[in-house]
C-alpha cells in the first residue's frame, strides 16, 4: 500500500485558471511587461511577485527575448518588394554581376535605442514579436556602403 505524503515546498500561488490567463494575455500582446502581469493578478485577486510570473511563463517553455525590429512598411511598398523579387527571380548569375548593392545603417550617439522584451517560444517567428522602426530624429551617424560580384567600396 503507497501512503501520500506531503510534498516538498510551498503550493503554487497560481491557479490554472490565473496561469491560462497569463497565457492568453501574453498570447495577444507579447510586449507585455511582469509588472502587467501582476497587476492583472492582483485585480482578479491573487497577489503573486514578478519572478513567480517568470517561473509560470518558463513552466509553459516561455521564455523574455529581446525583440526584433523590422522596418516599417507600407502595404504598397510590401507589394512593390514582392514583385521585383518575383520578377528577378530567374535572372542568370551574369545579370546580377552588374548589379551594385547599397544599405545604409544609422547608429545612435547619444543614448541608447531601448530594448524591448517579448515572451515567446525558442526559435518562433511572429510579427507581434517585433517592433516597427523609422528613421528620425538627432544625434546620430548614418553610414553607407555598398558591394557587387566584384568588390566592395574602398571606405
Amino acid at each position: 500500500m503507497t501512503v501520500s505524503l506531503p510534498r516538498s515546498g510551498a503550493p503554487c500561488k497560481i491557479s490554472p485558471r490565473g496561469a491560462s490567463m497569463i497565457m492568453r494575455k501574453v498570447r495577444d500582446q507579447p510586449r507585455t511587461t511582469r509588472q502587467d502581469l501582476v497587476n492583472d493578478l492582483k485585480r482578479a485577486g491573487t497577489t503573486v511577485s514578478k519572478k513567480t510570473i517568470s517561473n509560470t511563463l518558463r513552466s509553459h517553455e516561455l521564455k523574455s527575448c529581446s525583440a526584433g525590429k523590422v522596418p516599417l512598411l507600407k502595404p504598397a511598398n510590401v507589394q512593390a518588394r514582392l514583385k521585383f523579387a518575383n520578377d528577378h527571380l530567374d535572372h542568370p548569375e551574369e545579370e546580377w554581376e552588374k548589379v551594385m548593392w547599397s544599405d545604409e545603417t544609422k547608429i545612435e550617439l547619444f543614448g541608447l535605442n531601448s530594448t524591448r522584451r517579448v515572451w515567446r517560444k525558442k526559435d518562433e517567428y511572429n510579427p507581434k514579436n517585433t517592433i516597427p522602426t523609422v528613421k528620425h530624429g538627432g544625434g546620430n551617424i548614418i553610414l553607407w556602403g555598398c558591394l557587387s560580384a566584384k568588390r566592395t567600396t574602398p571606405y
